[in-house]
């Protein structure tokens, strides 16, 4: 399985991935679940995967290939497309025409050919946007109200994300809270796992900030993870 989380604020964007596909007691393996697109000042998109690997890997080759077309035109490639909608348009028509070729062939194997993508950036003169899409291709979009999607196992970091994320949050205080975030869900989850792959956009800037790959054995993450245990920790003990 797997864990994604973007968070769409007026100081920029902050997406987090881990790279965990199965956890198996003899079958773990790791796959980057976050994949950039980027002309620097003119746009940027990240998508991020979740679901039947197959499904992901075909669509997000399909996408690379119409980028690579010669004759690619703002309907078919994101990096032509001339909104953030269109992009998320044409990610969810693809998503949606792989998924229903694989299910023909799953179905009949009984297993499952369902995958989602969060698909986020900005375009010179637009606004940034944060999507999920759906396997059927439709899709929600991020507000005010709800200002972070998240897909995969969501339900163990969602709580510190209702708690602390506004549009308001800072970029350095939505980034700790996308990073404990995951924390909560890898001590409650096997099935997802480190490295964990990080990306910041500040806002109009139409460029990648921060990029970093997060492993097992990063300090930085590993003190934050200890200091948000112990002041759990230390506020249940003071509550009466």
């Amino acid at each position: 399985m797997t864990y994604c989380v973007g968070l769409r604020l007026k100081a920029g964007l902050v997406l987090l991935s881990d790279t965990r596909t199965n956890a198996g007691l003899d079958n773990i393996s790791t796959y980057r679940k976050m994949f950039t697109f980027e002309e620097p000042g003119e746009r940027v998109i990240v998508m991020m995967t979740a679901g039947n690997l197959s499904v992901t890997q075909t669509t997000l080759a399909r996408l690379q290939e119409a980028i690579d077309d010669v004759d690619a035109t703002h309907d078919s490639s994101i990096m032509k497309a001339e909104t953030m909608l269109d992009v998320a348009t044409i990610v969810g028509d693809m998503l949606s025409r792989v998924t229903s070729e694989t299910r023909e062939r799953m179905d009949r194997m009984t297993q499952a050919a369902n995958a989602s993508m969060i698909v986020a950036g900005q375009r010179k003169g637009g606004e940034m946007r944060l999507f999920l899409v759906y396997p059927e291709g439709n899709f929600i979009e991020a507000t005010e109200d709800t200002p972070y999607l998240q897909i995969g196992e969501h339900k163990y970091g969602k709580p510190i994300l209702d708690r602390v994320i506004t549009v308001d949050t800072p970029l350095a205080d939505a980034k700790k809270a996308a990073l404990l975030s995951m924390d909560s869900t890898l001590r409650s989850n096997l099935s997802v796992g480190m490295p964990l792959d990080l990306v910041v956009i500040e806002a109009d800037t139409m460029r990648i900030a921060e990029a970093r790959r997060i492993s097992a054995n990063d300090e930085e993450f590993a003190a934050m993870s200890a200091a948000w245990s112990q002041a759990l920790r230390d506020a249940f003990t003071q509550i009466a």
